[in-house]
């Protein structure tokens, strides 16, 4: 009866023949260098200084934003500039009638000096009265006193306006560049493939304004489950198909893994470059690719639908254990454990 069951079972031998392994994955055609384009500022657009389309270099003008904010900021900056700069070197400042104040200082100073030395000669001679030596003798410590008290007054005074100064300085310098960044530039040379903002419109610091990427450098991105991530290396080999071109083939290279695992997907990013890329390419274009793990010229192999679990299958003499290797789609590789010359079966549901 075992026979007879198997002369009912399909059987197949194993078959010498070249194995391509790879891993599948959705394709994305994109522009290199591509980026969304923020606005440093808020404001409503004025308008768009470019068309979807246009090739714009480094510094280009793209969008133009209104906002008397900061117009308003840079006058008052201005003014308190004006003012710091009138306080610190003007005719009339504060500083100025400090340093009056210090010199006729100085002066009485100097005069309370003299008398207080003659005094002093006079009384070691005991010439003149106690309360004159000492009445000099006050005088010129007050003096002396008050002069010390100006001159620090005058450092301090002048450090307070300097440092005004040099805020105001930066202040208004700070507002100018504000005004500028109501005009928003191009960061790259490319092609503009999108403005996502109307004149009149309200823009955001955190809503892009266009998309800017290559002119003519492209990118295709793939998504590699995680569970095939470790097979995948730079420089792999990877045919692409694209659903604009049909059936046609492109070869491309696998360029850059990115480490970081989408967790909602389970896939990772990875990029290639095409070898020779098709004559015309649009952001967005969808296909399929394969990115070649190992070729095998002539490899024994069997098909996956005739193992019983991951690595057994069913012989003449009952389920023999075999080591597998490569494999693709529908056929994997037998290392150890068959023959070209036995025959397998097909397992029944």
């Amino acid at each position: 009866m075992l026979l007879s069951c198997n002369n009912k079972q399909e059987k197949v031998l194993p078959t010498l023949e070249k194995l391509t392994e790879s891993v599948y994955s959705s394709v994305i055609v994109q522009p290199d260098s591509l980026y969304q384009v923020y606005a440093a500022v808020g404001g409503i657009l004025d308008k768009n200084l470019v068309e979807e389309g246009d090739i714009v270099t480094k510094g280009t003008p793209i969008a133009q934003i209104i906002n008397n904010t900061p117009k308003l900021n840079k006058d008052n900056a201005k003014l308190s500039l004006n003012l710091a700069r009138e306080n610190y070197e003007g005719s009339n400042t504060l500083l100025k009638s400090l340093r009056d104040e210090i010199n006729a200082s100085e002066l009485q100073y100097k005069n309370d000096s003299i008398n207080f030395t003659r005094q002093k000669n006079l009384w070691q001679q005991n010439i003149g009265s106690k309360i004159e030596y000492e009445n000099k003798k006050l005088a010129y410590e007050l003096s002396k006193n008050k002069l010390e008290l100006l001159k620090g007054n005058y450092e301090r005074t002048e450090t307070e306006l300097i440092t005004k100064l040099r805020q105001a300085e930066n202040n208004y310098r700070s507002s100018i560049i504000n005004t500028e960044d109501f005009t928003v530039e191009s960061m790259i040379y490319g092609t503009v493939y999108a403005l996502l903002k109307n004149p009149g419109e309200i823009v955001g610091t955190t809503g892009p304004l266009a998309i800017i990427g290559s002119t003519n450098d492209f990118v295709i991105e793939m998504q590699v489950d995680e569970v095939d991530i470790v097979k995948i290396a730079i420089n792999q080999k990877v045919l692409i198909t694209l659903d604009a071109y049909g059936p046609k083939t492109f070869e491309a290279t696998l360029s850059k893994i990115y480490p970081r695992k989408d967790e909602r997907s389970q896939t990772f990013k990875v990029e290639a470059l095409f070898n020779a890329p098709p004559e015309v390419l649009y952001p967005g274009l969808a296909g399929e690719g394969n990115i070649i793990i190992s070729i095998r010229e002539k490899a024994l192999t069997i098909p996956k639908s005739y193992l019983v679990g991951q690595d057994q299958v069913k012989t003449e003499n009952g389920l023999v254990k075999i080591i597998t290797g490569s494999e693709n789609m529908e056929m994997v590789e037998v290392l150890e454990g068959l023959d070209a010359n036995t025959y397998i079966f097909k397992p029944t549901e």
